[in-house]
């Protein structure tokens, strides 16, 4: 068994390598059309500057127009900005006419807006939870859906999901935010096997935390004043362990040594251009040393790290009504 293991791990070493010193050849980006979503800020906004200055043409969705002229502003006569909602099946419905206008056929659909939500379950509102499925999730689905005919029109076209670690693990205080990366992991396999057939690739981009305006507003967001909690929810943890809860989250190293965004742009460059783009993608160290292997061990001793790193030393209030048996 040894040598199995051994034998297999030799394997993809060797191939690995092989992937990084014989790259794959690139795509000519002459006559290719790319849709990408939340393109005001971050990787998508990155993304499409990258992608138009090298000759593709981007249509690049914004959620909000005062995005619109700084954007346009920073891309070539090719691209088109758009203000695009995809929770608005309408907004997709628009964009769909508008793109297919312009081309039968789209090279590649990057799935990138998303939004960020913490707090246990016990704090937040189902309504919340549905928020950010309806956009890390059902918006892609849509999206994916609607523009799907004119992907298929050739085959090697492509759709870029960008996941997160959340996708494979789950961290305390991240239902509402796992549960949607999750989900959407689960749909792009779903899709790729699906549509394989059809010559359709399909990439995952599984980046850990990143130095964006998304991550940094969270962090200086998340606090206990901002939480709209029922008294019955703050008298069951009480003042003190919310205190200490967000102070520790705000003091997490890996928050403090959030990496360079270029390396998700990097990522889905790839995704988008290489003639054989990966299934999946984690860019960054702590997605490949931190928090795969973390995945990939027993979920008893996961459960130990998140008590040892995540759990506060102030005991929930509640704590001393419990009943004892």
């Amino acid at each position: 068994m040894i040598f199995i293991i051994a034998f297999v791990l030799l394997l993809y070493i060797t191939y690995r390598l092989y992937q990084h010193f014989f790259p794959a050849p690139d795509i000519n980006p002459q006559g290719k059309y790319v849709l990408i979503s939340g393109c005001d800020t971050g990787f998508g906004n990155a993304l499409a500057i990258e992608l138009d200055k090298q000759g593709f043409n981007v249509f690049a969705g914004i959620y909000s127009n005062t995005s619109k002229a700084t954007l346009t502003s920073q891309l070539s006569s090719r691209a088109t900005v758009f203000v695009l909602d995809i929770t608005q099946q309408q907004h997709i419905d628009k964009a769909y006419e508008m793109i297919k206008g312009k081309t039968n056929t789209l090279h590649a659909l990057v799935n990138n807006a998303g939004v960020i939500a913490a707090g246990h379950i016990d704090w937040i509102t189902v309504e919340s939870i549905r928020q950010v499925m309806d956009i890390n999730f059902f918006g892609h689905v849509a999206m994916t859906k609607t523009f799907l005919p004119l992907l298929i029109t050739k085959r090697d076209s492509r759709v870029v999901n960008i996941c997160s670690i959340a996708g494979f693990i789950s961290v305390p205080s991240g239902t509402a935010y796992c549960a949607s990366k999750y989900a959407l992991e689960s749909f792009s396999d779903c899709l790729r096997r699906e549509m394989f057939t059809w010559g359709l690739r399909v990439s995952i981009i599984e980046p850990g935390i990143m130095r964006t305006p998304i991550i940094q507003k969270h962090a200086q967001a998340t606090n206990y004043e901002n939480m709209q909690l029922p008294s019955d929810v703050k008298e069951r943890w009480g003042e003190d362990f919310f205190a200490c809860h967000f102070e520790k989250l705000k003091q997490n190293p890996l928050l403090k040594w959030a990496e360079d965004p270029i390396k998700v742009v990097r990522a889905l460059q790839h995704a988008v251009i290489s003639t054989a783009p990966h299934i999946r993608y984690k860019p960054g160290w702590q997605s490949k040393l931190i928090y795969y292997p973390l995945s990939m061990l027993p979920t008893w001793l996961a459960d130990i790290y998140f008590i040892k790193t995540r759990s506060s030393p102030i005991i929930p209030a509640g704590i001393k009504k419990q009943l004892k048996q």
